[in-house]
C-alpha cells in the first residue's frame, strides 16, 4: 500500500478504466467507421473490430511493472499484460493475459482463466497497449 491518500490517482485511474471497460463491450459489426470518437477498438481498416484494449500495471510505491502467475494449458508463468474485466467502486478485476503460443497469429495475448482484483489505489501508472482481438473473453 502507498503512503498517504492516493484519492486523485485512483480518481483518474477509475474514469480510465471506465472507457477501457466500456470499449471492450461495444460489439459493432462493422468497422467502417473512421473517425477520432469511433465507438469502438481497433483500426477502421480492417474487418475486425478489436475486443481488448491490453494494459500493463506499475505499483504506486516504486512504479514496478505487476507481474502475475497464470497457468495456461498446464504450463505455469507469469504475465505483465493484462485486460480489465470489472470495475466496482475503488478496485478493478483484471483477467491476465498470455502470449499467443501461435506465433504465426496476427494477435499477440490469449485469454487465460486466471483473474485478479486490485485496488486503484495500489496502482501508480498503467500503459496502454495496442488494441487487439482476444478470444474466450
Amino acid at each position: 500500500m502507498c503512503n498517504g491518500s492516493n484519492k486523485e490517482n485512483s480518481e483518474c485511474l477509475a474514469e480510465i478504466l471506465e472507457t477501457i471497460l466500456s470499449l471492450q463491450q461495444v460489439r459493432n459489426e462493422s468497422c467502417d467507421d473512421n473517425t477520432c470518437s469511433r465507438p469502438f477498438l481497433g483500426p477502421s481498416n480492417n474487418i475486425i473490430c478489436f475486443n481488448t484494449r491490453p494494459l500493463n500495471l506499475y505499483s504506486c510505491c516504486n512504479n514496478v511493472l505487476w507481474r502475475i502467475p497464470f497457468t495456461l494449458n498446464g504450463t505455469s508463468s507469469t504475465s505483465t499484460v493484462f485486460r480489465i474485466e470489472n470495475l466496482d467502486d475503488e478496485c478493478a478485476t483484471f483477467r491476465v493475459l498470455a502470449t499467443n503460443p501461435d506465433t504465426t497469429s496476427m494477435f499477440p495475448y490469449v485469454a487465460t482463466e486466471d483473474f485478479f482484483t486490485i485496488r486503484l489505489s495500489c496502482i501508480g501508472a498503467l500503459k496502454c497497449l495496442g488494441d487487439t482481438n482476444v478470444t474466450g473473453v
